[in-house]
């Protein structure tokens, strides 16, 4: 166990200090800054939407032209100044015109006004609202909410009370909710109940899963091969057990893929909880504290048993190739399934309820990333749940068997690769 400790520590060590880990990690963590900010970006350059710049604290002014529409004009401005609210102010100047509220907008001192245009037939007046810039849809939302309020009081007029006006303005949600349920007897949301940031959330996990499995699982293979080609293993396999020297070089690779996570992980909250990211999320209707935490917890879980699978058999693979010309070949098989995983995950997202997603949750080369769109969309039982983990972990100890015995033997096989009969018969010879 200290030997192997010493090889975890070894590997961690050695691949941190390298200038490729420094210089991907760098580049990596800049590309996600960029990315997360480009929305804030355009609109810096574009000049943004009035009353949606980040740190813009600053009420937008809409005057009113109440021509004919006077009623309309008084009710939105009581209810306005009722409400309090700070993304906008109502203006009411019954003594200005068009124009005068065109050269109030074009001089500065409003934002933009609304003018009531009367609709045939009806009662209520169609709002329009002329600016020379366009409002954020944060300044919108509440305008409109506000006129809303308004068309009731003046088409129902006295007939309903104020309790029962507020109940009919009120928004109906509908509430979905799926026949099936899980052990508890729990009913379980439908396909369409993955909201919008856990639908990020999913989608920026399995991006995660699939990149940084291969990317750590080649530099395993890798690490391996080079040794290997160079006749160092010869030196390492007199000293310590190929065993400890396999599981030391996955462990001391996991720590430190979880380490450049961490790094990205905190590059992206970093950047999530800017004030005008924030700003982006609630135009999307996204909130942060509606992030699924069973997701985020379950993903973790998966992450490092789908690491660990698919770690122990490039480790094998390593073992078998004395060449690194020949390392992309021989792991394609590898990169194929990993492909495979991705992609089924990648465009099941929007109906985690079909055939094809639920089986793949219970293969374990594919359950890290299926599973995981089924877990955000609310859709799997806790006993599906548990049985993928079941099955990903007796498959990682049968997988890590066979590749510790390929490991052994194919460490100290030179030359061309292996056949499978050689293989066998050299595997027989070696006992775990």
């Amino acid at each position: 166990m200290n030997k192997m400790g010493t090889i975890i520590g070894f590997t961690f060590k050695n691949k941190v200090k390298t200038k490729s880990f420094m210089v991907t990690t760098i580049v990596l963590a800049l590309l996600i800054t960029i990315g997360l900010n480009i929305p804030y970006f355009i609109t810096l350059f574009n000049g943004g939407p009035i009353g949606g710049g980040a740190g813009g604290n600053q009420p937008v002014n809409i005057g009113l032209l109440s021509t004919n529409q006077t009623e309309v004009a008084e009710k939105l401005e009581t209810y306005s100044s009722a409400q309090g609210n700070e993304t906008y102010r109502v203006v009411n100047d019954a003594g200005k015109d068009e124009a005068a509220l065109k050269a109030d907008v074009e001089s500065g001192l409003l934002d933009g006004y609304l003018k009531f245009e009367p609709v045939a037939g009806q009662d209520f007046p169609q709002p329009v609202l002329y600016s020379s810039e366009d409002i954020s849809p944060q300044v919108i939302a509440p305008i409109e909410a506000a006129l809303q309020i308004v068309k009731l009081d003046v088409v129902v007029k006295d007939t309903l009370t104020a309790e029962q006006k507020q109940l009919i303005s009120t928004p109906v949600k509908l509430t979905e909710q799926s026949l099936d349920s899980d052990q508890s007897g729990a009913a379980v949301e439908s396909e369409g109940g993955m909201s919008g940031i856990n639908y990020v959330v999913v989608y920026l996990l399995i991006i995660l899963l699939f990149t940084s499995t291969m990317m750590t699982g080649n530099m395993i293979a890798s690490e391996i091969t080079a040794e290997k080609s160079s006749r160092i293993m010869e030196i390492l396999i007199t000293s310590v057990s190929p065993l400890s020297q396999m599981f030391g070089k996955i462990i001391g690779i996991f720590m430190v893929g979880l380490l450049q996570i961490g790094i990205f992980g905190a590059v992206v909250a970093g950047n999530m909880l800017l004030p005008h990211n924030r700003d982006v999320l609630s135009d999307f209707n996204m909130n942060l504290s509606d992030v699924n935490i069973a997701v985020i917890v379950y993903g973790l879980i998966f992450y490092i048993l789908g690491y660990f699978l698919y770690a122990v058999m490039f480790a094998a693979i390593g073992s078998m190739v004395s060449r690194t010309e020949e390392l992309g070949q021989a792991v394609l098989p590898i990169t194929m399934l990993s492909l495979v995983s991705f992609y089924i995950a990648i465009f099941s997202i929007a109906t985690p309820n079909i055939l094809l997603l639920k089986v793949a949750s219970f293969i374990p080369f594919t359950s890290p990333t299926a599973i995981l769109v089924r877990i955000g969309a609310g859709v799997a039982p806790t006993w599906q749940i548990w049985t993928s983990l079941a099955i990903l972990v007796v498959s990682i100890m049968i997988f890590g068997w066979l590749a510790a015995k390929i490991y052994r033997t194919g460490v100290l096989m030179y030359g061309k690769r292996p056949t499978f009969k050689e293989l066998f018969k050299a595997m027989k010879a070696y006992k775990i």
